[in-house]
């Protein structure tokens, strides 16, 4: 089982940045996909960045060039960059994983909200 914790979560203007953290509670290593989805009120949640065990990012295309997925296997940390963040990224974001076992895990969820 893994266990994800996700902060960083607040308000913020639009054309502004915040940096998401998720914290898994076992190594990276056992890891085969790791992902950043969000739900807005009243929308199916979606997949906002991926990334696999070999380094593979994938991003949904509203955030391409936008926002940056990355991992620090060190501290068994996944981070989700957002710059020039837009009124419709406002929703709650969810760390997930999918095991080498291929078990699905979620986080709690954080909420960013864009507004002026």
């Amino acid at each position: 089982q893994v266990q994800l914790v996700e902060s960083g979560g607040g308000l913020v203007q639009p054309g502004g940045s915040l940096r998401l953290s998720c914290a898994a509670s076992r190594s990276l290593a056992s890891i085969k996909v790791l992902g950043w989805y969000r739900q807005a009120p009243g929308k199916q949640r979606e997949p906002v960045a991926i990334i696999t065990a070999g380094g593979t990012k994938n991003y949904v295309d509203s955030v391409k060039g936008r926002f940056t997925v990355s991992t620090d296997n060190a501290k068994n940390m996944v981070y989700l960059q957002m710059n020039n963040l837009k009124v419709e990224d406002t929703a709650v974001y969810y760390c997930q994983t999918v095991t080498l076992n291929n078990g699905w895990y979620w986080g709690q969820g954080t909420q960013v909200t864009v507004s002026s």
